[in-house]
């Protein structure tokens, strides 16, 4: 019954029509993106706005086109490159992705979801989003936004958390031609549209079947949102080594630890940040005591 009710609810060919008018224009999307340049997106984009992905997105493609150029790169030269995107361990990790491809896929990204997920770094959706739009594949891809449009069109809440069964719902919605396309056009629906706070139901073409809208629109229950995870940045270790990580890059030369000490008023903290720096490879200290990007 679950899958019946699913298909009336989320017209495809709405959501590809909606898709096809509505695209950003984002970089990776243009004609002639590699395999390789949408792994880097898709990699890049997580928990990071595509606005501040695009430029350097585009500067990494410029310097390093395909998984062996980056997979030669110097550590030094990732990491300022990553510049301020967040948690760059993922530098690290694309790193030593880009090197298993070299030597298990001849250079090549490989196609297959299962292939995907063995690659350092690359977890389930990573591996199917690449799959499905470097690829053609029609597989479910399930971000955020799709979690919180099944939620609302289907389900009829206003909230949405991971379930196990997920996957199979969305493969539930997969038309069987230009599944691709819609599985875009879903995430482009919760980007723009059906967004966390203040959905723009009226632009929605899926308005009229949504069962959250047929609901009458209930917001979420106090139950609910004290479940709901919060994030803080600002006084956060975090924020500490985001700081560090800005002075490192941004010096040519090792780093004073007069200069690191200099970046945050907590000696305890800072000296915690600096330290899981160090443990993650992302700093490295010279035998002088002064602090550089590993190279």
């Amino acid at each position: 019954m679950a899958t019946i009710v699913s298909l009336i609810v989320i017209e495809p060919a709405d959501v590809i029509r909606f898709f096809r008018d509505n695209a950003r224009d984002l970089p990776w999307r243009r004609p002639g993106t590699t395999p390789w340049g949408i792994l880097l997106s898709e990699v890049m984009s997580h928990q990071t706005p595509v606005a501040r992905v695009a430029p350097v997105w585009e500067e990494w493609i410029g310097k390093w086109p395909d998984p062996a150029s980056f997979a030669a790169a110097p550590t030094d030269a990732v990491l300022r490159a990553w510049g301020t995107l967040g948690y760059p361990r993922r530098a690290l990790r694309l790193v030593e992705c880009a090197r298993v491809i070299v030597e298990k896929h001849d250079g090549r990204v490989p196609s297959e979801v299962d292939d995907l997920l063995a690659l350092p770094g690359i977890g389930d959706y990573t591996a199917r989003a690449v799959s499905c739009f470097a690829f053609g594949r029609n597989v479910a891809v399930v971000d955020t936004n799709v979690r919180r449009i099944y939620a609302r069109a289907v389900d009829g809440q206003f909230l949405a958390r991971p379930r196990k069964r997920e996957l199979v719902d969305v493969a539930t919605l997969l038309p069987p031609t230009d599944g691709p396309t819609f599985s875009a056009g879903l995430m482009e629906l919760g980007a723009l549209v059906c967004v966390a706070t203040s959905p723009r139901c009226e632009s929605c073409p899926l308005e009229r079947s949504c069962a959250w809208v047929a609901a009458g629109r209930p917001e979420p229950t106090a139950e609910q949102l004290a479940g709901r995870p919060r994030q803080k940045f600002a006084g956060t270790d975090r924020q500490v080594r985001g700081k560090i990580m800005k002075v490192l890059r941004d010096s040519s030369e090792p780093v004073s630890p007069l200069v690191i000490n200099a970046v945050w008023p907590d000696a305890a903290q800072l000296s915690r940040a600096l330290y899981s720096l160090l443990d993650d490879n992302l700093a490295a200290q010279d035998e002088s005591g002064y602090f550089h990007l590993p190279r």
